[in-house]
């Protein structure tokens, strides 16, 4: 059997203003596909007071599974597309995956199709 290949999951919660060009900045560096929803939150925005209402509170998730040698890549085209470095703008945050399907043509998923 070949080796499983290792792979991430990219978790960022973005700006709606600022969703698309996320979207295309996380394509371009290599993203095989992009799953992405609207989402609302609340914390922060609240405990800004006056200044809290200028945050724009409708999201954007976008969920990448990419292999581990390119997310960082990834990680860093949506960090800069959205201004996940100001504060208020969003987050993002990677997980490991330790099982897939379906998905990354090529990959092993560990259930014996071999990647077929």
């Amino acid at each position: 059997m070949a080796k499983k290949e290792e792979m991430d999951l990219i978790t960022a919660v973005v700006r709606h203003s600022l969703a698309e060009g996320a979207l295309k900045a996380a394509l371009e560096a290599g993203a095989p596909g992009i799953t992405y929803f609207w989402a609302r939150g609340t914390g922060v925005k609240e405990n800004l007071g006056y200044a809290g209402t200028l945050i724009e509170s409708e999201k954007q998730v976008l969920w990448v599974v990419t292999k581990k040698a390119e997310t960082k890549k990834v990680l860093d085209a949506i960090i800069m597309a959205a201004n996940l470095s100001l504060p208020g703008e969003g987050f993002a945050y990677v997980q490991p995956v330790t099982q897939a399907y379906g998905f990354l043509p090529g990959s092993q998923c560990g259930c014996g199709c071999e990647g077929k």
